[in-house]
């Protein structure tokens, strides 16, 4: 079973708008069995719809659109797709009557004609209900393909996937299982693991593949497989990661289909009744928001300080102004005083601090770009680690955040 995604607008191709639509559906359709071969975006052009279905249709026993359904003349997908399979527009007095009533409950401005037109659609096609929006799916079956039309618009889109696409998709195709699991590593590169593991990876079963995905400071291993006994596929997939522990065992941090490294610190810190607040320099705030983007972080995540320039440190923080005089801001010695602070500042178990110099300048230190510290205070100890992450801005910060939360697992693992 092979599916194509196309995402239909030129506010995608000039880069106005991420394309998180088809992320979403290539997750729901693997969860299924239905592999995803090609993902496109195209331009608001009948030729360009026509063209792109024309192809898919060779590759895909499954296509679907996004975008291109809003009321507006630069809306063409629904008129394109009724052309396409020699259809007309038919009012459908259900849609028409949901639309009025949205519009009468929710909406200050009054309805309008173009409003209503979104109640004309094709005839062959099988409606699906858009609960959230104006803009219908619609379901064409030709032969044995399958076109799928949704709105642009991600949360009617992503509903219409779960309620109605997902469902229907299930009952009109047998389909293998395709399952993917996903080891969470920190602290290697892709090329040191891949030596590490060589032997093992060498020996997979052919119809067990490996795929590195590497980041910054991070590299998750993903172990995919596809066949007809989930129970079996299971198995065999659990098999081949065992192997690895003995090999890689002390850079594994779980599994990204269980729970993130973030969800999994929540949980250990909560379970062990510990609590953390940060001191972050550096880093801006970035490892308070990913912390803080998993619901329930309240319960052990006190608190954080963005001390970013020197006053900030010492009057924040407490951080000695001689302290700083005698090593700079960027040092093994602040990072460690910034940890007791947020700790002591919060009334915490565990401090966590970053201090360095990120680049493009040295700022107030002389310390070279690319050089961060973390300072990791506890009730009983202190402890400083010295990174050398690079000349990218980017990179050095997203490293840093990602070997905050490797120490941090270690620490309470």
């Amino acid at each position: 079973m092979i599916a194509e995604i196309v995402s239909i607008g030129d506010e995608i191709l000039i880069g106005q708008i991420v394309n998180t639509n088809a992320v979403f559906i290539a997750k729901e359709l693997n969860k299924i069995g239905i592999e995803v071969g090609q993902i496109t975006s195209i331009s608001d052009r009948k030729e360009h719809i026509e063209s792109c279905l024309d192809e898919a249709k060779k590759r895909a026993q499954v296509i679907i659109l996004t975008g291109g359904l809003g009321p507006t003349k630069d809306d063409l997908t629904k008129h394109t797709l009724c052309s396409y399979f020699k259809d007309t527009l038919v009012r459908n007095d259900m849609i028409l009557g949901r639309i009025e009533e949205m519009f009468a409950k929710y909406v200050p401005t009054p309805i309008n004609d173009e409003n209503r037109k979104q109640a004309l659609l094709p005839s062959k096609a099988k409606v699906l209900d858009n609960y959230f929006g104006t803009a219908s799916g619609m379901w064409f079956e030709e032969e044995d393909r399958v076109v799928i039309s949704l709105p642009g618009v991600p949360f009617e889109m992503k509903a219409l996937i779960t309620n109605e696409v997902i469902p229907a998709l299930q009952k009109h195709y047998t389909r293998p299982f395709i399952i993917h699991k996903t080891l969470l590593t920190y602290g290697l590169g892709e090329s040191v693991i891949a030596e590490r593991i060589e032997s093992w990876e060498n020996q997979l079963p052919d119809d067990i593949k490996l795929a590195y995905l590497p980041n910054l400071g991070r590299v998750r291993l993903r172990l995919s497989g596809k066949g007809t006994d989930e129970v079996l596929l299971n198995s065999r997939i659990d098999s081949e990661i065992e192997k690895l522990y003995p090999l890689i065992g002390d850079i594994i941090m779980g599994f990204e289909e269980e729970a993130s490294i973030e969800e999994q610190l929540k949980n250990q810190f909560v379970n062990k009744a510990t609590t953390l607040a940060i001191a972050e320099s550096c880093t801006g705030g970035k490892i308070a928001n990913r912390l803080t983007n998993i619901p329930g972080s309240s319960a052990y995540f006190k608190g954080g300080v963005v001390a970013y320039s020197t006053d900030a440190k010492v009057n924040l923080l407490g951080v000695s102004r001689d302290l700083i005089n005698e090593y700079s801001v960027v040092s093994a010695q602040v990072a460690e005083a910034m940890a007791v602070g947020a700790l002591e500042k919060f009334g915490t178990s565990i401090g966590v601090s970053t201090t360095g110099n990120a680049g493009p300048t040295k700022g107030d230190s002389d310390a070279e770009i690319g050089t961060v510290y973390i300072g990791l205070a506890t009730v009983n100890n202190v402890i400083s680690y010295e990174l050398h992450l690079g000349k990218h801005r980017e990179r050095v910060l997203e490293k840093a955040v990602n070997k905050v939360m490797e120490l941090l697992y270690k620490e309470v693992f």
